[in-house]
């Protein structure tokens, strides 16, 4: 027998980004309805028995009425079965998300919400889904370790769906709440197990992997922005797993030092080739001269209008103008001693101190550059 089932989670629907601008945090929360629309119509495309979503498709309880709705409708392109568990973000409480759903009446009959840890069985397809849904926010339970001993038909392929973080392989940071053995796979006898709540990519062994979200919502290079293809051949054998990317936007994270001069250039030639689909966040240190910094904010004018968005924090930048930037703006007598001034404030150690002299004379380069754009000698 052959089985092919497409692997997602974290979708996180009716996600909210406050730290955007307005009109870039409603494009990337769209962005996500797109997804979910383009993960369906890739489930059609490539022949999917089935697809699999392991938790957290709502990013809360409370998201609107509307949002449940569309998240359904997007399901449209795949009519084959999507099986899908609570995560800890939309956990299968007394009143949920999912209750709510029900009584809109907006759940396909080929969506089955697994909201209790059960054992279902897809006898047509060839498999079984065993099934360890939060009812919680948070647990420190084993959701999963009833798998053990969980009984299947004779001959159905074992598929465990399971949201939370497998005991001593994440990184420190991950949340340790909702456990999950490290060789569940093993103990259990399934063929595979589909793992949420880690928003990145992951091999845990042979037959255990998180999905991660299908499209990027953080600035870190752990290969979110993809599903998983997972193609099986008998029970007992491993599964073939191939990453596919389906996100919309791709999002970076730059940190340049600025140490000298020529420092600039690589990264102007950066900025100039940026992608439409690009969500960059720019963190800039070193120093940098008035020259310099006037090519620095003509070539981020230029990007922010080229991506996606573009967030650059030059905190840490400091501007250091020559002694040919002084003398191109024609800043001598008392203007000359307040750049020096300037210029001395910001290597006093006092990081509210230097980032105002930092503005203080950005500003009054421009000024200057105005008046001479103007015909005045400053």
């Amino acid at each position: 027998m052959t089985l092919r089932v497409l692997h997602t989670a974290d979708w996180q629907m009716g996600r909210q980004y406050g730290r955007f601008a307005p009109e870039d945090a409603g494009v990337l929360a769209e962005a996500r309805f797109s997804t979910v629309e383009r993960v369906a119509a890739l489930a059609a495309e490539k022949g999917a028995d089935a697809v699999l979503v392991a938790g957290d498709v709502f990013d809360a309880q409370t998201v609107s009425d509307r949002t449940i709705r569309r998240v359904f409708n997007a399901l449209e392109g795949f009519p084959g079965p999507w099986i899908m568990i609570p995560g800890n973000h939309d956990a299968a409480l007394a009143e949920s998300v999912w209750t709510r759903a029900r009584r809109l009446g907006a759940v396909p009959d080929r969506v089955h919400v697994l909201l209790e840890p059960a054992v279902r069985e897809f006898p047509d397809l060839g498999f079984a889904v065993l099934a360890a849904p939060l009812t919680q926010r948070h647990t420190h339970e084993d959701l999963t370790a009833w798998f053990d001993g969980a009984e299947t038909a004779r001959g159905l392929l074992r598929i465990g769906l399971a949201h939370g973080g497998v005991q001593g392989i994440l990184a420190e940071d991950i949340d340790s709440s909702n456990p999950i053995g490290t060789d569940r796979a093993a103990s259990a006898r399934l063929d595979y197990l589909a793992l949420g709540d880690w928003h990145g990519m992951k091999q845990v062994d042979a037959r255990t992997w998180y999905s991660g979200t299908p499209e990027y919502e953080r600035f870190k290079d752990n290969g979110a922005g993809q599903v998983l293809w997972v193609d099986f051949t008998e029970p007992g054998q491993p599964p073939v797993v191939m990453p596919q990317a389906v996100s919309q936007y791709r999002w970076l994270a730059w940190q340049e030092d600025l140490s000298v001069a020529s420092d600039l250039d690589p990264l102007l030639r950066r900025l100039e080739h940026l992608a439409p689909e690009v969500v960059l966040s720019l963190t800039i240190s070193g120093r940098i001269d008035l020259a310099g910094n006037l090519r620095l904010q003509q070539a981020l004018s230029v990007a922010h209008g080229q991506c996606r968005s573009l967030q650059c924090d030059a905190s840490a930048l400091r501007l250091m103008p020559t002694n040919e930037d002084v003398a191109a703006l024609r800043a001598d007598g008392y203007l000359g001693d307040v750049i020096a001034d300037l210029r001395e404030l910001q290597g006093s150690g006092d990081a509210a101190s230097a980032e105002t002299a930092r503005e203080a004379l950005v500003l009054m380069a421009e000024l200057l550059r105005e008046r001479m754009d103007g015909g005045d000698s400053a």
